[in-house]
């Protein structure tokens, strides 16, 4: 009985072992459509008076969530039909 406890001891963690590398290979590859807007809004949201910082704000949000909405589907797409054509452009 105690063989059969280390055995679904051993796959569950193989199983996390897995998800682990599957998540680090995953945000690696999407860290650059994620991240692009971090320096986006620090360098166009300095030297602003405080009551044009919100509408500027919402401006770069509106745009990246835009821009977002067209490059997640293509990459998506793309890793699903044609996953070489992924590491070419990466």
């Amino acid at each position: 009985m105690a063989s059969g406890l280390f055995a679904l001891l051993d796959d569950i963690a193989t199983v996390m072992d897995d998800v682990a590398a599957m998540t680090k290979i995953a945000a690696k590859k999407t860290s650059g459509i994620l991240g692009d807007d971090l320096a986006v809004n620090a360098e166009k949201a300095s030297g602003f008076v405080p009551d044009r910082e919100l509408p500027v704000l919402w401006a770069i949000s509106k745009g990246s969530f835009v821009n977002k909405l067209i490059i997640l589907p293509v990459a998506f797409l793309l890793s699903a039909f044609a996953p070489v054509a992924v590491t070419v452009i990466l």
